[in-house]
């Protein structure tokens, strides 16, 4: 008995030997998130030109597929043929340094999916093997729920809030000339904040887990939640019902699967209370 007690506790890793497993698990990431970032520097006609900027184009596939619906709906406040945005560049290094950024969050975007599956593996050896055993779709359903959100902001949340902002004028006598870091910035925080609340399914989850959130008060706040959502969705498209309507019916149908998430949680916790 003794033996097999000192031969467990041989095999637990010392506090060292966990910093050591972590800083592995970081320069996989990190080596990860570089080699791409390499490959997106090296592709720098498609990365810009068909990813970055093609939003900004009136030829853009969303563009041109809410120009069809605006005709059909009598709506031309959110046709967007008439695009003409000027991106100019004001830095001597402004575009070296901003082709360094984009590569970088190319990359980390690209990357998302193996960096979420390095630190996974370093937390699952401390979680139980029930925990470990349900939790273990948890990767591929994250970075699904991120990837879902990217593609919805760059197809539809970017060109929305790109056409209103980039042509919002407060007189006609002052023109719009939008400089290459502003509009990097604007497109890539609208990417990644959508793509983080994607994730709320997720948070949900663990703040259900830890007694933090249940479904019924949920269900109780869903009118502010609708509230909160269409006021989040009238800042970031065009002045017109139509336009936030669109945005707010996917946010609100995440609303409705983190609730559904929460109460399967929830009825599993009170069963294992009751068994």
């Amino acid at each position: 008995m003794a033996k097999k007690k000192q031969d467990s506790e041989e095999n637990e890793m010392s506090f060292w030997d966990h910093l050591e497993e972590l800083r592995w698990h970081i320069m996989r990431s990190v080596m990860a998130i570089l080699v791409l970032s390499i490959v997106a520097f090296l592709n720098r006609k498609f990365v810009f030109d068909y990813l970055i900027l093609s939003p900004s184009k009136a030829d853009f596939f969303t563009n041109r597929m809410l120009c069809k619906v605006g005709e059909f709906l009598h709506l031309d406040a959110i046709c967007m043929d008439q695009l003409n945005l000027q991106i100019i560049n004001i830095n001597m290094s402004g575009q070296f340094l901003t082709h360094m950024y984009i590569s970088f969050i190319t990359g980390l975007i690209v990357a998302f999916p193996f960096v979420l599956n390095e630190f996974w593996r370093f937390i699952r050896p401390a979680l139980h093997k029930d925990e470990a055993k349900y939790s273990g779709g948890a990767v591929f359903i994250s970075s699904l729920l991120f990837f879902l959100g990217v593609l919805f902001s760059y197809f539809l949340i970017v060109p929305l809030t790109i056409n209103f902002l980039g042509t919002y004028q407060v007189s006609d006598t002052v023109a719009n000339q939008i400089s290459l870091q502003s509009y990097i910035s604007t497109v890539i925080s609208v990417i990644f904040a959508v793509g983080l609340v994607f994730e709320l399914p997720i948070l949900i989850y663990f703040l259900t887990k830890i007694g933090l959130i249940t479904p019924s008060f949920m269900r109780k706040n869903r009118k502010y939640t609708l509230v909160i959502l269409l006021a989040v969705s009238a800042i970031i498209t065009p002045p017109d019902v139509f336009s936030q309507i669109l945005v707010c019916i996917p946010l609100m149908g995440l609303y409705e699967l983190s609730i559904l998430v929460s109460d399967r949680i929830h009825k599993k916790q009170q069963a294992e209370l009751e068994g």
